[in-house]
């Protein structure tokens, strides 16, 4: 990678962080007022028994190769993202499906209550060598990337995230391999689209696909 380039590529990664705050705020008028201590967890536990079915009673999926697991998840990032399935802004059969069956706003900040209350989800060691290979990429980006790029700017340490009042930027530390793999390839081919500023879609565009599995068998594990 040249200077000139590596210098464009960090102007576009600081203007694409910097409308965030815009997507951030537009997000919060779609979904209202979606904030830690709205949603009832104990309530949520009834009204997730239906999701259970996908997702398992404690958030940890019973098919890890298509369902992600929802232990720990934060409340405001569920949230959104069913809000998402409903608008159409993501679309997968199941899921739309299922989000389009929870028709009460409360009912919905419940049930996100109720997963990010559990035990965040844990991991399953894989591959050492590959995972250590992901790691990398994971806390310090590519050659094409930069560290600006680094997943751990958004995700956090070991993938837990930053914040729990943070709508945009998931728990992945944990998350299943083969639906990492799957949500990063979409962001890639442009088959998932709801990410803020199209920033996934910049950071999965820069990975090959060599590394997009060395970094979701990094994060599985952890």
């Amino acid at each position: 990678m040249t200077k000139r380039s590596g210098i464009g590529i960090v102007v576009l990664l600081i203007a694409l962080m910097m409308s965030v705050g815009g997507a951030y705020a537009a997000e919060k008028n779609i979904a209202g007022s979606m904030r830690d201590g709205e949603g009832d967890p104990v309530a949520g536990k009834e009204k997730a028994e239906m999701c259970g079915g996908c997702h398992g009673a404690e958030g940890m999926s019973i098919d890890p190769t298509t369902f992600p697991h929802l232990a720990g998840q934060y409340a405001g990032y569920i949230f959104k993202q069913t809000l998402d399935f409903q608008l159409g802004n993501r679309n997968d059969d199941t899921m739309s499906a299922m989000a389009g069956m929870v028709t009460e706003a409360q009912d919905l900040k419940d049930i996100s209550a109720y997963y990010a209350s559990l035990k965040m989800m844990k991991g399953t060691p894989g591959d050492a060598k590959l995972a250590k290979k992901g790691e990398k990429v994971y806390l310090s980006g590519n050659k094409k990337l930069g560290d600006f790029a680094a997943c751990i700017r958004c995700h956090g340490k070991q993938g837990k995230g930053l914040d729990k009042k943070n709508t945009l930027f998931p728990v992945i530390g944990g998350q299943t391999r083969d639906y990492l793999i799957k949500q990063l390839k979409d962001f890639k081919s442009g088959t998932r689209t709801n990410d803020p500023a199209s920033m996934m879609a910049m950071v999965a565009q820069g990975m090959t696909d060599e590394e997009i599995i060395a970094v979701s068998e990094y994060l599985s594990g952890l």
